[in-house]
């Protein structure tokens, strides 16, 4: 005779609607010590209650199995992988609960090609370049014949020609070409060389260098830059701008022209007055610059580094003979169309040729009417205001024994 106690612990049913009949994983040891009190007291009011709340914790124990396999893992087929439940995924520890870094990553798009800064350049420059080329043709300007390419003894060494095309640099700062010729041929006369130049004293070298601008302290500079390359290079030049800058009176404008005349190197664009002051004219520079080495770097950022050798020479020359310093020549210069400075400094009517000594007509025309209208003033007041100053006694008395005799 079966109890009604046995039928109801065989068809407990769990939350996924499977009977537990076939499963004995999800079998729990509370549950075997209830089957074995049940066989013991059948009829015990506990062992209801126990096998109650026993079914309770299986119900929900089997809530979280898969559905598929009646809440066993043991009855799936071979080869497959057990699905993750939401209970696999909890975190374990206080530690694992710690927000993991997620890496984005965007899709790249292939046909989209990067976008690249834009170069800036003047907008007309290289017509306004082959035009200053077409100025420059006859290469009939002071920078053609007497510049530092001029101005060594091409039968001297290689290290006394490199030696002085730095002195003719070193002094061509602030002085026309003409002047620094007539130097370094006085000083190649009498030797230019280190050792020739440390021997020399102070004065009698001013004497040589006159009258180059500022010679007093070309003088010295000459003089320290000579001891530094006899003891630290051997007698000859550096080769890199870096070197050249560390000597006494050598600036980046004259280091870069040395590199490229001495060494035959392009290491940067020498920038003089001439060029510092065409650069802005023609509006080679994005912003206005206010020294060389400011039109330097500008220059650099955008000309094309071939050009580099070229424009000193070219923008030298164009300043000594059409866009001048004071009074450019614009009316005569090809890039009158297209440069924004044109007209605005140059005169209406080029002034005629006249010796420097010869005083100009405004000073000649004040020196002529201003004695005159002096001494038609003086004229008038003596007319109209007899004189006030009185007459000595003994002079009164010499005119009235003159006018007795009489």
């Amino acid at each position: 005779m079966t109890s009604p106690y046995f039928m109801q612990s065989s068809s407990v049913v769990t939350r996924s609607g499977n009977q537990r009949a076939g499963c004995t994983h999800a079998a729990s040891l509370g549950s075997k010590l209830t089957n074995r009190r049940r066989n013991a007291d059948p009829v015990s009011s506990v062992a209801v209650k126990v096998e109650e709340e026993e079914a309770r914790i299986s119900e929900h124990r089997s809530s979280s199995a898969p559905l598929s396999t009646g809440g066993c893992p043991e009855l799936l087929p071979l080869g497959t992988v057990h699905p993750k439940t939401e209970t696999d995924t909890l975190p374990l520890s206080s530690h694992s609960r710690r927000r993991r870094q997620l890496k984005v990553e965007y899709d790249k798009d292939e046909g989209v090609a990067p976008v690249k800064a834009e170069h800036w350049e003047p907008p007309d420059w290289r017509k306004q370049l082959g035009f200053i080329r077409e100025m420059r043709s006859g290469r009939d300007a002071p920078v053609d014949n007497m510049g530092a390419e001029k101005c060594y003894d091409t039968e001297a060494p290689a290290h006394v020609r490199r030696f002085q095309v730095l002195v003719s640099l070193m002094l061509s700062s602030q002085t026309k070409d003409q002047v620094t010729a007539a130097a370094m041929q006085k000083l190649r006369a009498h030797g230019c060389t280190v050792e020739n130049i440390l021997a020399t004293d102070d004065e009698t070298l001013g004497k040589l260098i006159y009258p180059v601008g500022f010679w007093r302290n070309k003088v010295k500079y000459v003089k320290l830059t000579s001891a530094m390359l006899q003891k630290e290079f051997g007698g000859d030049i550096p080769d890199s701008v870096e070197g050249l800058v560390r000597l006494p009176g050598v600036g980046p404008k004259m280091a870069h022209l040395a590199m490229n005349i001495a060494w035959d190197q392009v290491s940067g664009i020498g920038v003089d007055t001439h060029v510092h002051r065409i650069s802005n004219r023609l509006g080679w520079l994005e912003k206005p610059t206010k020294n060389p080495e400011e039109t330097r770097k500008a220059l650099q950022e955008w000309l094309p580094r071939e050009l580099w050798r070229e424009i000193n020479w070219l923008l030298v020359g164009f300043g000594q003979q059409v866009c001048l310093p004071v009074n450019p020549l614009c009316s005569v210069c090809l890039n009158q169309h297209s440069c924004p400075s044109a007209h605005k400094n140059s005169p209406t009517k080029r002034p005629k040729a006249r010796s420097p000594r010869s005083p100009s007509p405004t000073s000649s025309f004040k020196r002529k009417t201003e004695p005159e209208l002096e001494s038609a003033v003086k004229d008038e007041r003596t007319k109209k205001e007899p004189l006030s100053t009185p007459v000595s006694p003994t002079l009164q008395r010499r005119r009235l024994k003159g006018k007795v005799n009489h």
